[in-house]
């Protein structure tokens, strides 16, 4: 299960490369460049001393004392992933696709976003490497992440509004692709997320697995790991290296407006075949969530697949919920999390009350809530 993809980019029958002709070459080069130049030993040596010494890592596990004792029942620790640089885990993965860039010789990087976080990471990536930076970004996004819009204007980068559709992060990507294929021999597109096309899915989860090598490093064999899943870049970096070991259950939380692998079925969304939420007619359903990160109609094949393969659990949890975690992790630990980090944190208190105090519980606390104060503020006031 963690040899996958195949040859063709397949997990099980998700995945692929469901792209216009136009596209291939790109995907060719970049799946030949990432074998050769990203494997090596003197790409990884840089990415190792820029992620210690540039982002910070190892992030702590952290042992929410007070969050247990409130909780009763499991143990819980937090992956500190808010603590990167930039305040998110998406800087993991742009570390990793722009030093690719800088060695293919690309001259400009782009990007899609939708809770801002990867926006971030590859504007401050391209800052770093000296290489010009557009980011897509839905309207609706751009309204409610406008700190992060600013951050990444701050770092050099432009951002490209985007009005069509629904104005979130399906229609970001779309603009995205239609851009890459475009300006092909001259740019690269960093993907915030394992969806795409192959190689992309691969590509992302290697570079984020560095969160779960840790805790194995840091912890060994927790008795659960939970992570939220949008995309599920996360959740992949968390669970990937601990798949082959069945006594660690692993646990996906989905937005429930946005609940692609609990509600959705097997389609082709954004060049590969996974489960996406459509509707009779098979077209995109509209998804909502008050996380802009978690709401997107579909989901990484690699997902669909550990679904499929019953490897993994996937649960929901509704806006209301995610507020709540996120005003108990508040007020018992010092810690704001991002809107998309609390639904992992509200199901993971509610399924540690259910554990005896001697089991472990891991929650991926993916990022920081700074950039989500305005969405907070006008719900968190009613909560109890």
């Amino acid at each position: 299960m963690s040899h996958l993809p195949d040859r063709g980019g397949l997990f099980g029958e998700f995945g692929g490369q469901y792209v216009a002709e136009t596209l291939m070459p790109a995907l060719k080069e970049l799946e030949e460049a990432y074998r050769r130049i990203a494997r090596s030993k003197k790409f990884k040596e840089e990415f190792n001393q820029l992620a210690r010494d540039y982002i910070g890592r190892p992030t702590p596990l952290y042992f929410a004392k007070r969050l247990s004792e409130e909780i009763g029942g499991a143990k819980i620790y937090l992956k500190r992933e808010d603590l990167c640089h930039t305040g998110a885990h998406k800087i993991n993965n742009t570390l990793g696709q722009c030093l690719l860039a800088q060695r293919m010789g690309k001259k400009r990087i782009i990007a899609e976003t939708g809770a801002g976080q990867h926006g971030v990471a590859t504007a401050t990536m391209a800052a770093l490497l000296g290489i010009p930076c557009e980011v897509y970004m839905g309207e609706e996004d751009i309204e409610r992440q406008s700190l992060n819009v600013f951050r990444m204007k701050l770092l050099g980068a432009k951002v490209k509004p985007v009005s069509s559709g629904s104005r979130t992060l399906k229609d970001a990507l779309n603009e995205a692709l239609r851009d890459w294929i475009t300006n092909i021999r001259t740019t690269y597109y960093v993907i915030g997320s394992v969806a795409g096309p192959h190689p992309y899915p691969m590509i992302v989860r290697d570079f984020q697995s560095i969160i779960g090598r840790e805790v194995q490093y840091q912890f060994r064999r927790p008795d659960c790991l939970i992570a939220c899943v949008g995309g599920g870049s996360n959740a992949i970096g968390l669970f990937h290296p601990f798949l082959k070991d069945r006594s660690v259950r692993m646990i996906g939380v989905e937005a429930a407006g946005a609940a692609t692998l609990a509600k959705g079925r097997v389609g082709v969304l954004h060049g590969s075949k996974s489960y996406l939420l459509q509707d009779r007619e098979g077209q995109v359903r509209t998804t909502h969530s008050i996380s802009a990160g978690l709401d997107y109609p579909g989901v990484g094949p690699e997902h669909s697949y550990l679904k499929e393969a019953k490897r993994v659990q996937y649960v929901t949890v509704n806006d209301r919920e995610a507020l709540q975690g996120l005003k108990l992790l508040s007020e018992t630990e010092g810690i704001i999390p991002a809107l998309e980090s609390a639904h992992a944190i509200y199901f993971g208190t509610r399924y540690a009350r259910k554990l005896p105090k001697n089991k472990v519980i891991v929650i991926n606390l993916s990022g920081r809530g700074d950039k989500d104060m305005g969405t907070i503020a006008k719900y968190v006031a009613n909560l109890k």
